[in-house]
């Protein structure tokens, strides 16, 4: 399950420059003027995770997979962008099949940087941005009434489907036009899954990135547009994760030791992008468990609330469809044993059936029949 999100922002903000730094192959351009980035760019990028180099250590496994995040930049937005202003919501097209949305927000000042609307101002930006993607909601959600008006004559089963989806679809576009997304509106499982297809903009989780300069990163709270947008986060309950594209980009030149010592010089703890990656799954309600042996140690990504048919599922469906039961340690438990055999002669090794909730950093063997 290889997380898919979606980089959003104005023109020069940063975003194509954070996107060349998280994605270390990535093609995009970060030229000082508005809509440099063409066509979407796409770049994978594993998620850190120091874990696996621990848990591959101790079972002496051939080779690491970590798992992996997709993240999709598209050209600069403003104002009319639903509307086909600048290059247009054929952009926006790009990122409806993204599981979530990081809107990248310029928190620095630089005279030399040309702002599109002539000045910093977070909150503005957002709203810009926010607007463009209820517009395009909108849009779509009128075109899909619309058709439903036209079965208007149908009976059973699908009739009833469709009063349904269009309940929902009303409930969500009044909201919309209250400037509040569609995540805000409560959903039956049933109304959920009805209007899943329409890959609305704003049902998708988001998080703040907030853009600055490099002597910002050890103290943001210092920084007066970060504490502002940190302000609206909250009341919107989003996450915020500040970053500094050019820190990040050079970064990106380092060795993982060298990265180190450069960050601790900044007074910074970890890179941009494992707290981005952090933040990005909380809001998606994500987590990780590992299997380990011999031939690789590798991390699987998960839904919370996730049992272990479920979580074996990721691997094959057909671990899941033939069950049986997952031997379980916690990731702490195992590496203080050092091992599977020592977890199991310690009474820290589990047997779990099928109702078991897989927890983060769980690592897992599955039997299952064939």
């Amino acid at each position: 399950m290889a997380l898919k999100t979606g980089i959003v922002g104005l023109p020069n903000i940063g975003k194509s420059t954070m996107f060349n730094a998280l994605c270390e192959n990535a093609k995009a351009q970060a030229a000082n003027f508005p809509f440099c980035t063409i066509e979407p760019n796409v770049g994978i990028v594993a998620v850190p995770d120091p874990r696996l180099q621990e848990l591959s250590k101790i079972s002496g496994s051939e080779k690491i997979i970590p798992t992996s995040v997709e993240f999709v930049d598209i050209a600069g937005l403003v104002k009319g962008a639903s509307k086909g202003e600048g290059l247009g919501n054929q952009f926006l097209a790009n990122i409806r099949e993204c599981d979530s949305i990081v809107q990248v927000v310029r928190c620095f000042e630089d005279g030399d940087v040309i702002h599109v609307a002539g000045k910093v101002d977070p909150l503005d930006d957002t709203d810009v941005i926010n607007f463009e993607l209820a517009l395009a909601d909108i849009t779509q959600i009128e075109k899909r009434l619309e058709r439903l008006k036209k079965t208007k004559g149908k009976s059973g089963e699908e009739a009833k489907r469709n009063e349904v989806e269009a309940g929902a679809l009303q409930r969500i576009m009044a909201a919309l036009e209250q400037n509040k997304p569609a995540r805000s509106v409560a959903l039956s499982d049933e109304e959920a899954e009805l209007v899943r297809g329409l890959y609305l903009l704003t049902a998708k989780p988001m998080v703040y990135a907030a853009n600055v300069a490099e002597d910002d990163l050890a103290d943001p709270g210092a920084n007066r547009h970060v504490a502002a947008l940190r302000s609206k986060a909250e009341e919107e309950g989003r996450g915020v994760v500040v970053v500094s594209a050019q820190v990040e980009a050079e970064l990106n030149e380092l060795d993982s030791e060298e990265a180190a010592e450069y960050l601790a010089g900044l007074g910074v703890e970890e890179g941009g992008l494992k707290s981005l990656i952090r933040c990005t799954y909380q809001q998606l309600g994500l987590l990780t468990y590992f299997t380990t042996g011999e031939k690789e140690t590798r991390a699987w990504t998960i839904h919370e609330g996730y049992t272990a048919p479920q979580a074996a599922g990721v691997i094959h469906t057909d671990f899941e469809k033939g069950f049986i039961r997952a031997e379980t340690v916690a990731y702490d438990d195992f590496v203080a044993a050092g091992g599977f055999g020592a977890a199991k002669e310690k009474g820290l090794l589990r047997l779990e059936g099928k109702e078991y909730v897989v927890k983060e950093g769980d690592i897992l063997m599955f039997r299952f029949a064939t």
